[in-house]
């Protein structure tokens, strides 16, 4: 029987502060949502993603699994029951989508603590810090009694420090008829999600609890806790990328994508910064103030410090990008190198190639972009303009200072840039006439 995943995004997030959906936030380049899908996925079957009205950004990220909208917010239980008819015929659980450091081995756990016995729903709980304002889930020896609102609870019971971490896992049939037995006679007029544990008590079925690390169950509803959110994400994968062979000389200060991929003895210096979809090959140094988006890096590349890579750019194997250089949608061959104070855009720079210090490509004409092509073994002097559509043959030369706007053939070398005339005696009768002045 396969087991299923419901996950509630349709929440609006006020307290946010932002037009953009809860959801959509951003955890290491990643929306909320698809950290949680990406857990999801590792531990059930099938996921269900249940989202509000126009919220069609929220479900391009939920793609390609299945959507079902709630019309009307009336509540986190009426939410999930939106999504009944997709159920399955295993087991159930439903999830927040501003709940997205949830681990797989977690939720594999939670599945695992409902199949045992007669358990007929298990939730998550935690213990943090400051259990604040969080309901507490009165329990004994594994098994749920109740949970109490934090405004309801006695003071013993706000002593518990156990609390209810919103998830739930039971049976699909269980959790269907549980689901349709809320009732929203509450202050709000909405319907709970929570009173489906007081339902299952009460049908005489045991309840489990699994508790799990705080920083997996904190739920994001601010700011600040977004923040806090980035920065256990961010531990948790540079962590896993020096056990996985990359050196950081200063962790703390580099900040990784969900999708940053590295091989093996890669180099990192501090304050580097990679945006999503970048992949660095083994041997790859990376120094310091570099920023990263979009790239490859080839095979004992050399990038910085304070190199910037923008989206489309590719290096290959032991090529060099120095300090104050940018590269945007760009082909660095093998072995080539722009180690100073450059900007290459929309460019193909052959194998072996060096382009001096101050050398730009003008991609851009006002109206449309275009290529520069440059060949193998080609050197650019300092502080050349190539203008696109430009192409520069193999092992062609072109001297400092160059405006170049013609193609160069192979083996040749291009003076873009005007004679130089001495005008003799010139600079003492300027100085003795601005004297004069």
């Amino acid at each position: 029987m396969s087991a299923t995943a419901i996950l509630l995004a349709a929440g609006l997030g006020t307290r946010m502060k932002s037009a953009l959906p809860k959801a959509l936030h951003p955890i290491a380049g990643r929306p909320m949502l698809a950290h949680l899908i990406a857990s999801c996925t590792a531990a059930f079957d099938q996921v269900v993603v249940v989202l509000g009205p126009d919220m069609e950004a929220l479900a391009k990220v939920a793609a390609p699994h299945k959507v079902v909208v709630q019309e009307q917010r009336q509540g986190t239980a009426h939410a999930a029951l939106q999504a009944a008819d997709l159920f399955g015929d295993g087991d159930v659980a439903v999830l927040y989508a501003d709940n997205p450091l949830i681990t797989p081995a977690t939720l594999q756990r939670l599945r695992q603590r409902r199949a045992a016995g007669d358990v007929g729903l298990a939730l998550l709980a935690l213990r943090p810090a400051d259990p604040a304002r969080y309901g507490r889930v009165i329990a004994r020896d594994g098994f749920v009694d109740r949970i109490v609102e934090w405004a309801d609870a006695s003071p013993e019971e706000r002593a518990e420090g156990l609390c209810n971490a919103g998830v739930l896992c039971a049976d699909a049939g269980r959790m269907r008829a549980w689901l349709q037995a809320v009732r929203n006679t509450n202050a709000k007029g909405e319907y709970y999600l929570t009173d489906v544990v007081a339902l299952a008590r009460a049908d005489g079925a045991l309840v489990a609890v699994v508790e799990a690390p705080e920083a997996e169950l904190r739920g994001i509803n601010s700011r600040a806790e977004l923040a806090e959110a980035e920065a256990v994400v961010q531990a948790r994968l540079r962590l896993a990328w020096m056990e996985a062979g990359v050196t950081m000389t200063d962790p703390a200060s580099v900040f990784l994508c969900a999708d940053t991929r590295f091989g093996t003895d890669v180099s990192l210096g501090p304050n580097v910064v990679f945006g999503p979809g970048v992949t660095v090959e083994s041997g790859a140094d990376i120094r310091a103030f570099s920023h990263l988006e979009g790239c490859h890096v080839g095979h004992g590349a050399l990038v910085g410090p304070f190199a910037r890579l923008r989206p489309g750019t590719v290096l290959g194997a032991h090529s060099h990008v120095g300090n104050f250089v940018e590269l945007k949608a760009t082909l660095l061959g093998e072995g080539a190198k722009a180690n100073h104070l450059s900007y290459l855009g929309d460019a193909e720079i052959g194998a072996g190639s060096n382009v001096g210090a101050g050398t730009i490509t003008c991609n851009y004409d006002g109206f449309a972009k275009h290529r520069t092509v440059i060949g193998p073994n080609v050197f650019i002097g300092s502080d050349s303009v190539l203008v696109a559509p430009v192409t520069v043959g193999d092992g062609a030369m072109v001297s400092a200072g160059s405006v170049v706007t013609f193609d160069v053939p192979p083996g040749d070398m291009a003076f873009g840039r005007a004679r130089q005339e001495n005008k003799a005696g010139m600079a003492a009768s300027f100085r003795a006439a601005r004297r004069k002045k």
